[in-house]
């Protein structure tokens, strides 16, 4: 899945190939403008699991390990779905100050995305770990995933 990473001001920066497991049948993400649910029907009986625990991020180790993305930061968004957001949601772009992560502050406190309002609440945290970034930080946050995962708040 292309991504965008600091450096364009049109898509929100650098794109790149994001690593995931696929959770959703072929063609299911066919219509982005359309928000994943709770038991969307698109998600396949493997991707519920992978999703309900948040699995299917793990191949972004890869992305971390190439240098597009960092361990904790804002997620990193489709280059189209970013231009849509960055015209409905006022300081969207600044989420791109910093490399995307696979986990961060907006993920230990929020579910799955399920509407543009989600987006804005998390848009929230993404700029208050920017502000207050540091290792000690970045620490925290990864401590804290784990039990984001294995407790399953905001997976489905």
């Amino acid at each position: 899945m292309p991504a965008a990473t600091p450096g364009h001001s049109d898509y929100g920066g650098l794109t790149f190939t994001m690593y995931k497991f696929r959770t959703m049948q072929v063609n299911g993400e066919a219509a982005p403008e359309v928000w994943a649910q709770r038991d969307d029907p698109r998600v396949t009986a493997v991707g519920r699991v992978l999703r309900k625990f948040r699995l299917d991020e793990l191949p972004q180790l890869w992305n971390v390990l190439v240098g597009d993305m960092n361990i904790v930061g804002p997620r990193p968004e489709q280059p189209t779905i970013f231009a849509r957001l960055r015209d409905q949601i006022k300081e969207y772009t600044r989420r791109q100050i910093v490399l995307p992560g696979i986990t961060g502050l907006a993920q230990i406190n929020r579910a799955y995305d399920s509407s543009v309002d989600d987006v804005r609440q998390k848009l929230s945290y993404d700029l208050e770990y920017i502000r207050h970034r540091s290792a000690l930080e970045d620490l925290k946050i990864m401590l804290l995933t784990p039990a984001v995962m294995l407790g399953r708040r905001g997976g489905w």
